[in-house]
């Protein structure tokens, strides 16, 4: 099998991504900027390269971290779900009469979904040191699926092209002594139902489910309606109690640097509250467009607060990959978090 080496992201694609081992000492004490007040254990930080699977990768870390705070190490395989997804789409695409391109985007829910129907594999079971670009072999499923007379020729090409792009997989999970299945690996890891998925519009009852209105819902996942303060009051008893939390937001705004390390609203000390939310919201000035492992809480010298965040677009930054965002920002441009149901219970 080949194996996967960590590349670089030039700033173009950094920008259009809607991805050494960071040290402890940057990671948890954020230089000389900000003072950590609680911080979350982390598997390393990982890049995404070209992928749209931002969603997979923060999903992944955040179930990861869970783990460790469990004294129980784990790091999942993310070639493993995108193969999973690529097979579903390109299926799809092939029933569709080839109307729409395949798309790999997703949210936090569609991971839990996945992992659900297909299990996972650890990283290093499965896992490719070369690059490899799935937006170009989703364009490669689609030329097969157009040559193919049926969905039994179509598959046989399209398992020897996900076998040569991205690797074998194997049946077998291995693990402390013991044979799982994928499935039965991934249910060990992550029990279905065991996360909640979590948003904030008032255009819904709060206290019930609804179906979030983001393009990247592709599988119309429910999510719990909560009020921001509420919500924002549960995740950071959560983080504070050593659970991690997964973030899906808006990264579209100027104050967004990944190179900087930080995400800071301009200006930082707008009044945020649920009607604000609501009309960023209505008025498309808040999207889906990245999905991070929240993992620990700060402040600046100025007693500003923030969230550290894993991000999965390698580690040139000044925190080796990790991300600080405004109490504000987060409060603001969030669609939505994900957090075992454990993590939740915490605060109430």
């Amino acid at each position: 099998m080949k194996k996967k080496v960590v590349f670089p992201l030039f700033l173009g694609l950094v920008l259009f991504c809607a991805c050494s081992r960071p040290t402890a000492q940057l990671a948890k004490k954020g230089g000389s900027d900000f003072i950590t007040d609680a911080w979350v254990k982390t598997t390393p930080v990982k890049n995404q390269g070209q992928s749209p699977l931002c969603w997979v990768y923060g999903m992944l870390a955040t179930i990861e971290s869970e783990h460790l705070m469990m004294g129980d190490s784990v790091n999942l395989s993310t070639d493993y779900t995108a193969r999973q997804l690529l097979q579903d789409k390109a299926h799809d695409y092939f029933f569709s009469r080839r109307d729409q391109p395949i798309s790999l985007r997703g949210m936090g829910a569609t991971m839990l979904r996945l992992m659900a129907k297909y299990g996972t594999e650890p990283f290093d079971t499965y896992y490719n040191r070369e690059p490899v670009n799935l937006n170009v072999l989703c364009r490669k499923a689609e030329q097969m699926a157009r040559a193919s007379a049926s969905l039994r020729q179509f598959d046989a090409h399209l398992q020897d092209l996900l076998d040569k792009e991205i690797g074998f997989m194997p049946r077998i999970v291995f693990m402390l002594g013991m044979e799982y299945t994928p499935l039965q690996f991934g249910h060990s890891v992550c029990m279905p139902d065991e996360y909640l998925s979590l948003t904030s519009f008032s255009h819904h009852p709060f206290g019930q489910r609804f179906v979030l209105e983001s393009p990247d819902n592709v599988l119309r996942d429910s999510f719990l309606n909560v009020p921001i303060d509420s919500l924002m009051h549960h995740v950071v008893a959560a983080l504070r109690h050593g659970h991690p939390v997964c973030w899906e937001g808006d990264i579209s705004e100027p104050g967004f640097d990944f190179l900087k390390g930080t995400a800071v609203l301009q200006p930082e000390h707008a009044k945020i509250d649920q009607s604000a939310r609501q009309r960023s919201f209505e008025t498309q000035r808040t999207t889906d467009d990245h999905v991070m492992e929240l993992c620990g809480l700060a402040h600046d010298r100025h007693g500003n607060r923030f969230f550290i965040a894993k991000n999965s677009w390698g580690t040139g930054n000044p925190y080796g990959g990790y991300m600080y965002l405004s109490y504000n920002y987060v409060k603001l441009k969030t669609l939505a978090f994900f957090m075992s149901r454990k993590a939740y219970g915490i605060a109430n």
